[in-house]
């Protein structure tokens, strides 16, 4: 998963959030349906899907989807 779009797609499928590519740049706490559990979950969910630990300081940082596409992509 490396793709923003495939990053919608997990999102959108998994935590069952009714997210497309405009909801990527807002601040996650616009993001409808948004909560700390869904972060819990997503950050699961990247490190099944990568293979790799990611860095939970870098993603409670994340102010959007994207940032935390970021971190997923970057390790």
């Amino acid at each position: 998963m490396s793709s923003i779009d495939d990053f919608i797609t997990l999102v959108r499928d998994d935590l069952g959030l009714p997210i497309d590519d405009t909801d990527v740049d807002r601040p996650l706490d616009q993001v409808v349906g948004w909560d700390s559990v869904h972060l819990i979950t997503l950050l699961t969910l990247l490190e099944r899907g990568t293979g790799r630990s990611l860095s939970l300081p870098a993603a409670l940082e994340a102010t959007t989807l994207r940032g935390l596409h970021d971190v997923a992509v970057s390790g």
